[in-house]
């Protein structure tokens, strides 16, 4: 039996980048056409991976840092953070968004209510009317599956990343809650 050496067909096109902002990976792939037999050349690489950098056109929004408070902080009128204005009348929520917690710094494990703050954990941000900017949102709320940064407004040093996984129109959070500011 005569040996056969692999072949292989050609490149296809590069899929896209798979982070829609910032740092990712893109990848293309080739097809075996003759596989090897009897000895023959082994194939070569069938996957090719190059970086990539996602400049989606709502990337901007990304690269805000969020600030933070305790859902606390809506109830709680000690709270030396609590605007006198806001302490008159509640107002609902404009809307939430859900964040995984995916990294929480050191400076945030010394602090009162930031020690809850852990890796993985999933919380609950209101952006109240009170906190809505210029654009009609909160400064920070991110993009739907991209990490995006927090910093507690009124700790300094305890700052983390997150990623969005679920907005929500005209709610109110359960706990564990925190506040766009």
């Amino acid at each position: 039996m005569n040996a056969s050496n692999c072949m292989v067909g050609p490149w296809g096109m590069w899929s896209d980048c798979n982070s829609r902002c910032g740092i990712g990976s893109r990848e293309r792939a080739r097809q075996v056409t003759v596989p090897p037999r009897s000895g023959g050349n082994p194939c070569p690489d069938l996957r090719q991976r190059r970086g990539c950098y996602g400049e989606d056109a709502s990337c901007h929004t990304s690269k805000e840092v969020a600030k933070i408070l305790p859902g606390s902080f809506k109830r709680d009128f000690r709270d030396p953070w609590r605007r006198r204005h806001m302490m008159a009348h509640e107002r609902t929520p404009s809307y939430c968004v859900y964040f995984r917690m995916k990294h929480v710094g050191p400076g945030c494990r010394l602090q009162g209510w930031s020690r809850l703050l852990v890796q993985e954990l999933l919380v609950c941000v209101e952006c109240q009317v009170d906190a809505v900017g210029s654009v009609g949102r909160c400064l920070g709320d991110g993009l739907a599956g991209t990490r995006t940064f927090w910093a507690a407004a009124s700790l300094p040093g305890c700052q983390g990343s997150w990623v969005q996984e679920d907005l929500r129109e005209d709610c109110t959070c359960q706990l564990p809650s925190l506040l766009f500011v």
